[in-house]
């Protein structure tokens, strides 16, 4: 990696774009510390630990690199834009207007892209509303000279420019993602999300140092946890590598003067082939309970409902039992949404292909299904890894102590950032081949 990153700056061409990305990456940082008008948040907005880790609003301090935790202008950052793309992803299979656009090409994409604008614009909306009406209970929100709440036209211009802020804020966060596309090394919004994560990490290596000097037990928790780490990132780096092929024999074939085909080939189908979206699916469904306990105000003792949020905390036994749930069957519902074994064993067909063994038609549609199936199977139960290991190893240090329950690095964090980097590592090499082959164009 480190290695194609420094054969990338040495090309003139490709430096231009690290150097558009990396200025995109200073904008978004700054605009993540530019707080917005009529919020006054003075500390902390969300305490992780106070909250069990669990809530929604953790998810998106997470995704927003600690700008929804202080109410600045990208406070929503990219995640109305995240949950649009998935929406109008899953509405794809579901409405066959949104299924022809996606079959017509180029064009269809671009109109597929606008709708996903315009419907994180409407999210946006939405969640910077909730957004203030949160902050207004916690008394986050700005007041008058004699410390009394605004009401009337007054509070609603607060809201106005509140909203108008937090959206126009993720609107901008869109614009450069697409800037990076394409004037910069491209995966423009996941380097913006990677941006966002990768800042919480001097904060977390501090926390860690503070802990180690504490001494005692420390001294071994610490190390334990900087090694789980190291650990976790080489799981997830052979993780995201394993894939299986299934063979693929092309008959020969005469076409005029020429002979085409005749080959032994493969068709590539990686064991994690829905990559972190299962972990965000579970984790934001998970994260609703809490969330709504937290808005409720649910006291303990209160009634049967305070017993039922208690089963949301991520430091409860069955938090992870359905959690471990829900990725698998979110795993199996994006593998059949993105990957069509008939069509797969049309295109086979269409190209004089076979599986070795396998009869074409319905047969290798069948056989392509089952070996989905299986491995779907096994990149869930190696995902599921990922995403409990932070949850079992804060069980740990609760029953340790309490304190260090906050050590615990989200796994859906580092899927993240270990899955963007080696990404940009592939865009980088893309890029300089091609580069290498344009020599040889008249």
């Amino acid at each position: 990696m480190l290695k194609t990153i420094i054969n990338a700056w040495r090309i003139p061409d490709i430096r231009k774009k690290i150097l558009f990305t990396a200025l995109i990456v200073f904008i978004f940082r700054l605009g993540s510390a530019i707080p917005v008008p009529f919020l006054d948040i003075t500390g902390e907005l969300v305490d992780s630990t106070a909250q069990g880790g669990a809530t929604f609003m953790n998810y998106l301090v997470m995704m927003t690199g600690e700008a929804f935790n202080y109410g600045t202008i990208f406070a929503m950052s990219i995640t109305p834009y995240i949950n649009a793309s998935i929406i109008i992803q899953l509405l794809t299979v579901a409405i066959p207007a949104l299924e022809r656009l996606s079959k017509e090409g180029e064009e269809g994409q671009k109109k597929i892209t606008a709708i996903t604008r315009y419907s994180s614009i409407g999210l946006a909306v939405m969640q910077s509303i909730a957004y203030f009406v949160y902050l207004r209970s916690r008394d986050f929100i700005s007041t008058d000279i004699e410390g009394n709440e605004y009401t009337g036209f007054f509070l609603f211009l607060q809201a106005a420019v509140v909203v108008c802020i937090l959206t126009g804020g993720t609107a901008l966060i869109v614009w450069l993602g697409e800037r990076i596309n394409e004037k910069g090394i491209g995966n423009g919004i996941s380097m913006i999300l990677f941006a966002g994560i990768v800042s919480r990490i001097p904060t977390m290596a501090g926390t860690l140092w503070q802990y180690f000097q504490m001494g005692g037990g420390y001294y071994a928790i610490v190390p334990i946890f900087a090694v789980v780490l190291l650990l976790m990132i080489s799981y997830i780096v052979w993780m995201d590598n394993a894939e299986h092929r299934i063979p693929v024999q092309y008959a020969k074939r005469v076409v005029g003067r020429k002979m085409y085909g005749g080959q032994n080939s493969h068709i590539p189908l990686k064991v994690n082939m829905s990559g972190v979206l299962p972990i965000i699916f579970a984790s934001s469904i998970l994260s609703l309970p809490p969330t709504i306990n937290m808005f409720v105000n649910a006291k303990e003792g209160d009634g049967w409902y305070d017993h039922f949020f208690k089963f949301f905390n991520s430091d409860h036994w069955l938090y992870a039992i359905i959690y471990f749930f829900l990725i698998i069957f979110f795993a199996y519902f994006y593998s059949a949404i993105q990957y069509n074994p008939i069509e797969m064993a049309n295109n086979i067909r269409n190209n004089s292909g076979a599986i070795p063994g396998i009869r074409p038609g319905k047969p290798t549609s069948d056989y392509i299904a089952k070996v989905m199936n299986k491995i779907t199977l096994l990149g869930a139960l190696l995902i599921s890894v990922v995403a409990l290991l932070p949850i079992i190893f804060s069980l740990i240090c609760n029953a340790f102590d309490h304190t260090v329950a906050g050590l615990s690095l989200g796994g859906t964090s580092v899927i993240i950032l270990v899955g963007v980097a080696l990404e940009t590592v592939r865009q980088l090499e893309s890029q300089m081949m091609m580069r290498h082959y344009k020599s040889f164009l008249p």
